[in-house]
């Protein structure tokens, strides 16, 4: 009889920290009593692919699909049966990426969105780059959804940007009291979920951000990853319950 198990690919380097905390939730929230119940999975981790958010914003001409398809044919290459990228800057390229691959790949921006709608949230705040709000990764997919998606102002924005890029990306304490300032705001504007939309705030968590209005996209993805490969999802926020019959 053939192997059914899945064979995950991990597309990852976007950032790096992300990519491996990515996988460690994979592992943490994966019900299993040996190894061999966990999720087998390769992993790339392409550090030197070109800046997302700069290429988006026009400040860089180094394309970073070339470089995320070639990482997804090493995967298929390799036997993989699904594909995700625990990076939501780079679906800007889904796309494409879909378009040159014959293997599935989740998108955790549109998983988010079902997540969000499960939850029956209809106005939320996006904490992401620059590049995923310009881009309106988001707002194309919450259209259609009926949600309603709120980003900060620009001057918000640019203290988002140095949290992620200026600090976290940096292995720098972060600037809680900034980035509550920004979240506050978001919140005073009848946001009744605020979405952690980049992968690098996701690391904020190792930080002690429990506040149960953020809901992290890294583990919604995490989730529908565990579920898409045929394992048990456990310990993840008491809202994810509202997923357990999908």
């Amino acid at each position: 009889m053939a192997d059914s198990r899945i064979l995950l690919g991990v597309l990852g380097g976007l950032g790096p920290m992300s990519t491996v905390y990515f996988c460690e939730l994979l592992n943490r929230h994966t019900a299993a009593r040996c190894d061999g119940d966990h999720i087998d999975m390769l992993i790339s981790s392409r550090a030197s692919t070109p800046d997302r958010t700069a290429f988006i914003l026009g400040e860089s001409k180094n394309d970073p699909l070339p470089v995320m398809l070639e990482e997804a044919h090493r995967l298929e290459r390799a036997g993989v049966n699904l594909i995700v990228i625990p990076c939501n800057t780079a679906h800007y390229f889904y796309d494409g990426l879909t378009a040159g691959c014959h293997t599935p790949i989740l998108n955790i921006i549109r998983e988010t969105i079902v997540h969000l709608s499960a939850l029956h949230v209809r106005r939320f705040g996006l904490l992401a780059t620059e590049g995923t709000v310009k881009s309106h990764s988001y707002h194309r997919l919450c259209e259609a959804a009926g949600l309603i998606c709120l980003t900060p102002t620009e001057e918000e924005q640019r203290t988002v940007t140095s949290i992620i890029y200026n600090q976290i990306k940096q292995n720098k304490p972060v600037d809680r009291e900034a980035f509550r300032h920004v979240t506050d705001n978001l919140r005073a504007r009848g946001c009744e979920r605020l979405v952690l939309g980049c992968t690098e705030l996701s690391l904020l968590k190792k930080e002690g951000l429990g506040d149960e209005i953020f809901v992290d996209s890294l583990d919604v993805l995490a989730y529908r990853t565990i579920k898409a490969c045929g394992k048990t999802p456990i310990g993840f926020p008491a809202s994810f319950e509202t997923e357990a019959n999908r």
